[in-house]
């Protein structure tokens, strides 16, 4: 037979689409051509595939060999497509029986000596296999991440010598087994107990993990900022399993090394003030997820906030409000999942110590007006909690003996009351649609008189009315309160700091 066809999977974004790998051998002078929008490394996969048949003991037809990979309108990228062209030039020239392809996808980047490479991207090509009912061969290597996908079987592969053994039935190769590890519990995570006093500010570090809410402190330097933002992972509720086989895929195309001790614990991605636009919401003209899709399901911690360019904060609005990115290029567009909780951290003036009692401030006015003015209003709006973190005195630095509410007590309180969000809505505060916020945020009359008061008097929008709300029903939540009462609306106004000239 010289034709033959095989199945392998191409990357795009988070998704998998099908490529349907077409080998023909025909009469004419030895030539070997690849079509259907292949990039220099898929043209490369003609010396590796040449290479690997020969080495491993088979041969090479001398005759005029096109492949074809359909869609022929998808760019296709990368040498994960090795595996399966190697296999479709041996069934079309009759070394191995063409039947035994049936029902097949191979996924692989071969080595000149016919080993098999892992390649990015095999957990979304496992669960895309998976819908089809297909079988996969893939890299041992990539065993461990594919094997989130359950309910498909993948058939790990070290050679192509050990692959045409199994496809002739000489040598079966073993289904790979499920190599999970159960999720770790945060006991490595720094403890919120060595942060010294600050209580209100890890009161709202305790409502945020609660609620899912975004973060910002503003305090002068050493007052225990970044030490606070250190210890959210370890309060938050555990990562679901649909938002952590999400962040599993985006990991995958990433071409992070998959860690499966660490299944289901959530990134915190700190990127440095000098990042590009690029860099935090990703891009390329194969579209790479960026910072804010790496930290799908965690926090993206910002410090030194206002020493980002304001063109690079303004990126996030889009997806602090969406929950995704989509970026577009000129030959491809991409979407990828970016629902992070953002925490940032900064200094009231460029020198640090505006309102310091024992600093002097050495910033005029207009420089304290441009240095806050880096953060534009709209992102500002969508801070949730904005928290002053003051200098702590040095009695209180030494005071061991009231260390506060550790990681644990604060983990627990946190849980519970997300438990209380799942049971009523089913997501987190901080994700309730308008359409259903006033259901589920009810004011009695003192509680809507003073929300109106100060939305008047601070010039409040409506998305910062809607954050107060979403922000006083987790107080509430919390308490373990039915409804928001008066206490909770007046402390979720409290946390507008910059939105009162702060």
């Amino acid at each position: 037979m010289s034709l033959a066809t095989t199945y392998c999977r191409a990357s795009v974004g988070i998704d998998a689409p099908l490529i349907t790998v077409e080998v023909h051998l025909a009469n004419g002078l030895p030539a070997f051509s690849i079509v259907g929008l292949p990039e220099k490394a898929v043209q490369e996969s003609r010396e590796r595939v040449r290479s690997a048949l020969i080495n491993a003991g088979y041969d090479f037809p001398a005759r005029r060999i096109t492949v074809n990979l359909a869609p022929a309108d998808l760019p296709k990228e990368g040498g994960r497509f090795d595996l399966s062209i190697a296999v479709g030039i041996l069934a079309a020239s009759g070394q191995i029986p063409a039947a035994s392809l049936e029902g097949c996808e191979f996924l692989g980047e071969l080595t000149l000596s016919g080993d098999i490479r892992p390649v990015t991207g095999s957990l979304p090509a496992a669960l895309a296999a998976r819908e089809q009912h297909h079988r996969l061969f893939l890299p041992k290597e990539n065993l461990p991440e594919a094997s989130l996908a359950e309910g498909i079987m993948l058939l790990p592969v070290e050679h192509l010598l050990q692959l045409s053994k199994h496809l002739r039935g000489q040598e079966e190769i073993p289904a790979g087994p499920a190599i999970m590890a159960e999720p770790r519990p945060p006991a490595d995570q720094p403890d919120l107990a060595e942060v010294r006093g600050q209580a209100q500010a890890k009161r709202a570090l305790v409502i945020a993990a609660a609620g899912a809410h975004n973060l910002l402190f503003s305090g002068p330097p050493g007052s225990g900022k970044s030490m606070l933002a250190a210890r959210l992972p370890g309060i938050l509720p555990p990562m679901p399993d649909e938002l952590a086989l999400e962040q599993a895929m985006i990991q995958s195309i990433s071409g992070q090394p998959f860690d499966a001790s660490r299944w289901k614990q959530r990134p915190f991605r700190s990127p440095h003030h000098t990042a590009s636009a690029v860099a935090l919401v990703g891009g390329g003209s194969n579209p790479r997820p960026g910072e804010i899709s790496l930290a799908h399901g965690g926090i993206l911690f910002l410090d030194e906030v206002a020493e980002f360019p304001r063109a690079v904060l303004d990126v996030l609005r889009e997806p602090l409000e969406t929950g995704y990115i989509h970026i577009a290029r000129a030959s491809r567009s991409a979407r990828f999942p970016a629902r992070f909780q953002l925490v940032a951290a900064m200094n009231p003036c460029p020198c640090g110590h505006l309102g310091d009692p024992h600093k002097t401030c050495r910033c005029t006015a207009e420089q304290v007006a441009r240095y806050h003015g880096r953060i534009s209003g709209p992102l500002l709006d969508r801070i949730d909690l904005q928290i002053q973190v003051p200098a702590q005195p040095a009695e209180t630095l030494l005071d061991t003996r009231n260390t506060g509410m550790n990681s644990a007590q604060a983990r627990k309180r946190v849980i519970a009351a997300h438990q209380r969000q799942l049971e009523r809505q089913g997501c987190s505060n901080a994700h309730l649609q308008n359409s259903v916020l006033e259901e589920h945020c009810r004011l009695d009359d003192d509680s809507r008189n003073l929300l109106l008061n100060a939305m008047n008097k601070l010039g409040l929008s409506a998305r910062a009315y809607h954050r107060i709300l979403r922000v006083a029903r987790t107080i509430a939540d919390l308490e373990g309160e039915q409804d928001i009462r008066l206490p909770h609306v007046t402390e979720a106004i409290g946390y507008r700091r910059m939105d009162r000239g702060g």
